[in-house]
Formats: structure tokens, sequence, C-alpha cells
């Protein structure tokens, strides 16, 4: 499975890694002598004299952080080198992992250099994640409180966790490392990125975004965010012990879906919308056929029939591209129920609101906005750029035809994400679309620790669509939309 290593294996015999060794034993590098007693704390004697104005003093017990990264980076360039990489995916992780300790140990000997048998699991273990993984981005991905990871350049790498970020511990060796660790993420599902493309829209393999751009538009040098989203899809129950919306207004939200209301749902980058869509989706009757078209495929519907669509960028000779107005058009003859579109940018909202005009009733899709009103008027814009004459009456009724709800949400000063309304649209009057808010959220001021306080209730409006709701069987008590009601 992997090129021989006569080279390595020739100057240093492979006894401390044999299989009866214990754990801690074969962590431990070979350069190590076989003493009964151990020395308490191995030091790192340089590989050659140096003068010292002190000659007595003792060598550093850690390396400093730059040699340590010289040392990974070289033992990363060995383990490149020597292992057949194309054989990875036949060879478990235990031999890979046998095989890198025996070319670290080896390397480490040939060099002099002794280490903690510690420090030496945890440089395996970083190799390892060079190999298998994207390096220096693995232990973030795989901390479950970590919503965001943002890396601005080789030295400066954010967190997001709980809706504020933070600096992260972690780095690149170099601006060559990094931009590996980008083309093993694009690569992996087809797309390209260089000088010609120098920005691409990704997933990894969990499903969570990723968004690169590099050099020329990158004037700093590289920069990849990744948008990571949970194994277990959130629920509505969980989004109210978050405290996103109040229980009324989340029950008129089940309502509406199982009611088949076709949804906006509106919001600025990071507030929720794709959790939300997510959340509302798993009140959809698992019989019906659902389609979704997105950039990067990233929603997690809770049915089971479900055909994912995803849009394909351009190839090298500028030609192959399909966007979402194209696997929009393709997904009205796969005799869809519903149809999600994970976010409307541009043309495709025009095909969307045919969708939802033509018998595609409970369709749902998201929309960047900081307002419901305002999350309308963008739909309005992205459907004239179909470049047609289309007159702005028309284009405001099919808006009112075809929608009912908008959903606005936003992430607070405090981190939190909040449902901020729920508006239904009512009609058409002149050239004005009307709107009435039936939940909202009212904000009342910040606590001690920065907390966000506030109450989520109904306005007071009965909506247009209670009767419509009823005569499809969805329980709906009248009394919820009282005002103030199910204040939370």
């Amino acid at each position: 499975m992997f090129r021989a290593f006569k080279e390595s294996t020739a100057e240093a015999p492979r006894r401390t890694f044999k299989p009866a060794a214990s754990p801690s034993e074969a962590a431990i590098a070979p350069a190590i002598p076989r003493a009964e007693a151990p020395k308490p704390e191995p030091v790192a004697p340089a590989p050659e004299p140096r003068p010292a104005p002190i000659a007595q003093a003792p060598a550093p017990a850690a390396p400093e952080r730059s040699a340590n990264t010289a040392l990974k980076s070289a033992l990363h360039e060995l383990v490149l080198e020597k292992l057949n990489l194309t054989m990875l995916d036949q060879v478990s992780r235990d031999d890979l992992r046998r095989e890198i300790s025996t070319l670290a140990a080896n390397h480490l000997k040939s060099n002099g250099t002794q280490m903690p048998s510690a420090t030496f699991k945890t440089l395996i273990d970083e190799l390892l994640d060079e190999v298998l993984g994207l390096g220096p981005l693995e232990p973030l991905l795989a901390d479950p409180s970590i919503s965001d990871i943002l890396v601005n350049g080789t030295d400066h790498v954010f967190i997001e966790r709980g809706g504020l970020l933070e600096r992260a511990d972690v780095s690149f060796r170099d601006e060559r490392h990094l931009l590996r660790i980008i083309d093993k993420i694009v690569s992996s599902i087809g797309r390209r990125i260089d000088e010609s493309q120098p920005w691409v829209d990704a997933r990894l393999e969990d499903g969570s975004r990723v968004n690169a751009i590099i050099r020329p538009c990158a004037i700093d040098g590289p920069s990849l965010s990744i948008r990571k989203f949970s194994k277990t899809p959130l629920h509505m129950a969980k989004l109210l012990e978050h405290g996103a919306l109040s229980k009324p207004a989340a029950l008129f939200l089940e309502a509406a879906v199982k009611g088949r209301m076709n949804v906006l749902i509106s919001g600025g980058t990071g507030s929720g919308k794709t959790t939300m869509l997510n959340a509302m989706s798993a009140f959809i009757d698992p019989r019906q056929r659902m389609v979704t078209i997105e950039d990067a495929a990233e929603l997690q519907l809770q049915q089971e029939h479900v055909v994912r669509l995803e849009t394909r960028p351009a190839n090298a000779e500028g030609k192959g591209m399909i966007n979402q107005r194209d696997l929009l058009i393709n997904a009205l003859r796969m005799r869809p129920d519903r149809i999600m579109v994970g976010e409307v940018r541009g043309a495709e909202a025009f095909d969307m609101l045919q969708a939802m005009n033509t018998g595609h009733d409970g369709s749902m899709t998201t929309i960047h906005a900081n307002t419901a009103r305002d999350a309308v008027s963008r739909l309005e814009q992205m459907v004239t750029m179909i470049g047609s004459d289309f007159p702005m009456q028309a284009v405001r009724y099919q808006i009112a035809a075809g929608l009912q709800l908008v959903l606005q949400l936003n992430r607070l000063s405090d981190g939190s994400r909040r449902v901020m309304s729920i508006s239904e649209i009512v009609g058409l009057e002149g050239d004005t679309i009307m709107m009435q808010d039936i939940f909202v959220f009212k904000k009342m001021g910040v606590d001690e620790n920065g907390n966000v306080k506030g109450r989520m209730m109904a306005t007071g409006i009965r909506p247009k669509c209670f009767e419509a709701l009823m005569a499809s069987g969805v329980p709906l008590a009248a009394d919820a939309f009282a005002p103030g009601a199910g204040a939370a």
C-alpha cells in the first residue's frame, strides 16, 4: 500500500514501534535511550555545538515556536515524499499512524533530536491531520461549540462561538500551506481556484459551507471562511429553547408550513436563515416530493423524498456553467410538490415566483435583507434582472400573489439570533404591496452582562390566511393573535 521506506529503515531499525509495545511506548521517538530509568525531563540538544556566553547553561526544554514550525514543515514534506497518497483510501488510520510515526522517529534520530512522548504524539496527530484532513483547521472543525471559522491570511484565524468572534490559537506555516488546504477543499468537489478564478464557493463533506478568495483579489493573502453546520439539524423546539421566537409564533409557522403557505426568510449574514428553513422543513408532509436548489449544498431537510441540486461554475475555457435559474427551470419538470431555493440572488427570483404561482404551494427560500419591507423591495429588483422590459406593476402582482409570509431574522449585539418579525403579505393596493405584522420582537434594553432583553408578542392582527389554514385542517387557536399574546 505504501512505497518502500528503504532509505529511512536502513538507517534506523523499527524495534521501537513493535506491535507489542504499549501506546505510550510506541509514541516515543527511538532517539530516547532505552534505559531502565528514563530521564524525568528529556531535553533537545542542539545538533551542532554553538558558542554560548554561559557554557553550563542547559538547552531549553521546549523548542521555540519557529523551530517547532520548521520541524513540522520538514516532517510534512517527508511524509508527502515517502507515502503513496493515492492509496490513502485503502489504508486504515492506525496503519497510517504507524508509518508516519516510523518516518518521524527516524528523522528525529538522524538529527539527534529528543522529544517527550506527549509532544511526539501531538506531532503525529498534526501530521495525520495534514495528510487526511485540513491541517490546523481540524481541531476547530471537530469543536461543536464553534459555528464559524474565519482565516485572514496565515497568522490570523478567528472563530465564532456563541455568536461572538474570538481569536483562535492556530496558524499556517506560510501562504503555500494555506493555499494547499484551500485547494484540497475545492478540488474535492470538482471546483478550481487560481488567478483566473480567484474565489470559489464550496462545501465540506459534512455540508459545511466554504468560501475562499486568493490573490490578486485578496490583497493581504488567501482568505477562507467556513460556516459549520450541526450534524443534527436544529428543530423548532431547540430554537424555542434558545429564545429565537415565542411558542405562539412557532405554532403559527408550523401551521403555515402544513397549510402550504409560501415563505420568504430574510436576514443578514449569519442571522440563522438556513437554520430556520431547515427547522421549518420538519413540518412538511413526508409523502411530498421536494427539490432543493443551491449554489453550495447546505440545506439539511428532514424528509426522505428530497432531490438536491447544486450549481456548477464555468470550466477553464469559460464553458459549462449551470446557474440557479437553469436548475430551477429544470426542477419544474421533475414533478416537485415544493421547491426550496437556498438563497435567491438574481434573475432566478422570477422563476421562483412563477413556481409559487403555478401549483408549487409551500415553497420556501431565503434572501439577504435588513427588514421584511427591504426583502420585498430586493425581490422586486431581482425579478427585473431577467433583462426584459417587465412592468413593475406586473412584478409586484406576482409577489403579492405568490408570497404569503415574510420572516425577518437578525443577529443581535449579544450574538443571539432572533426572529424579529413574522409578516403577512395581504395583497396589492395600487402600486404598493400591502404587508401586516403578525408577530414582532420588542427590544427592551440590555442587562448588566450585555445580553439583549426583549420579548416576542402578537400585534393583535389576525392573519388573513387564518381561514385558509383552518380549512386545510391545521388546528390554530384564534386567541393566539390577541394583542401581546404569548409574550416571550
